[in-house]
Order: structure tokens, then C-alpha cells, then sequence
């Protein structure tokens, strides 16, 4: 549940600008009725429409997400502060300069935020962030946990670096196939590294106790 909780701008995001993509006459309407206060210039292209919508309705969901955990008095996690961050900064700077370079951005600043945060942690203060989350539900050597946290880090710079050469290389000018990979080739992605990392983790366990 949680997987799909932190999902949920994302999917928010990819549904909403696929509706407008197919409607953008009346994207390009809805922004021109509500958002252009926000607009540098005052005015935008009518194939910016559909990213302009869904742009600022992943804003929204982003910032309602922290409002649901704060309303149930429950912690916000670091991870989710950052995201809203990101999402507002790049999101805002896509909405007001109608330049959808910015929310492109996005998804590689925030996978290289995580990395540099987990990275600083590790070597400045000693603290391995990969334990402090895992760390209730299994037992690992320390030099376990310490490949655990390289692997991440390496992981969230990859993806980072992936996610530019899809959005301005592959897709270039293709929009709407990274709204595509950005819904489902980023989670899959993280999916995919998730399981790889629970087998490593399972290899290690089982010789723990031997």
C-alpha cells in the first residue's frame, strides 16, 4: 500500500495528461481559464496544455499527500518532504516558464538527492540510512548493510542519469513517452533493483544463521 501511496502523483500525473493529451483544445481552455496568473508572459502554446494540467495537478497531489499524513498524526518521512520539494520547485518552474525541460528534471534531481543524502550520510556522520529503515525487519552483518547502502546509491545515480537519456535523448520531442516511462519505466525499474537486492539480502541471512 505504501508502494502505491508514494506512487500516487505519479499515476495521478500520467492519467491526467494523457486525458488532456487526447483533449487539447480543452486543456489548453482549462489553462487559459485558471492558470494563466501563474504564466509568465500570460500566455502559452496550445500543445503546452496538457502538461501544464497535469503538472499542477501532481503539485496538488503531492502537497494533499504530506496534508493525509499529517491529518492522521503520523510522521513525514525525509523522503516524502523531498519529493514535495522537487515537485513543487520543478513543477512550479514548468508551470509559470510553460517549459516542460523543468519537469523532465525532476525525477533525476530527486534520484540523485536520495543518493547524495544516503552518500553523506555514510561517509560524514557514519550513519547508514539503508539500516536505520530495514533495520526492524532483518538482522545483517555490518558489511552487508554497508554494500546495501553503495548499492542504493549507485542505483538512485543511475536512474537519475536514465531518466535524462529517455527524456532528452530516446524521447526527445516525444513527450508523451516519457510521461509513459516516468509512470511505469522508473518504478519498474526500482522494482526490479528492489527484488534483486531482497535475494542478496535472503543469500546473506541464510548464511548468517548457519
Amino acid at each position: 500500500m505504501k508502494f502505491l501511496f508514494d506512487l500516487f502523483p505519479v499515476l495521478l500525473f500520467f492519467v491526467v495528461y494523457k486525458v488532456a493529451d487526447m483533449f487539447p483544445a480543452e486543456a489548453y481552455a482549462f489553462v487559459n481559464a485558471h492558470m494563466l496568473g501563474l504564466v509568465s508572459g500570460g500566455k502559452i502554446a496550445q500543445d503546452q496544455g496538457p502538461m501544464m494540467v497535469a503538472t499542477a495537478v501532481a503539485i496538488l497531489a503531492s502537497i494533499l499527500q504530506v496534508g493525509y499524513v499529517l491529518a492522521r498524526r503520523q510522521k513525514v518521512d525525509m523522503m516524502l518532504w523531498v519529493s514535495v520539494i522537487v515537485i513543487v520547485v520543478f513543477g512550479g518552474a514548468t508551470i509559470y516558464l510553460h517549459d516542460d525541460h523543468f519537469i523532465k528534471w525532476k525525477p533525476t534531481i530527486l534520484n540523485w538527492i536520495y543518493a547524495a543524502v544516503i552518500a553523506a550520510a555514510q561517509l560524514l556522520f557514519g550513519k547508514n540510512i539503508i539500516r536505520e529503515v530495514m533495520k526492524e525487519a532483518i538482522a545483517l552483518p555490518d558489511e552487508v548493510w554497508d554494500r546495501l547502502s553503495w548499492l542504493w546509491i549507485g542505483f538512485f545515480t543511475v536512474a537519475g542519469a536514465v531518466n535524462l537519456l529517455v527524456a532528452f535523448v530516446i524521447f526527445k520531442d516525444q513527450t508523451s513517452s516519457w510521461v509513459s516511462f516516468k509512470a511505469f519505466g522508473l518504478p519498474a525499474m526500482t522494482f526490479a533493483f528492489a527484488i534483486v537486492q531482497s535475494l542478496y539480502v535472503a543469500k546473506h541471512i541464510q548464511e548468517d544463521k548457519v
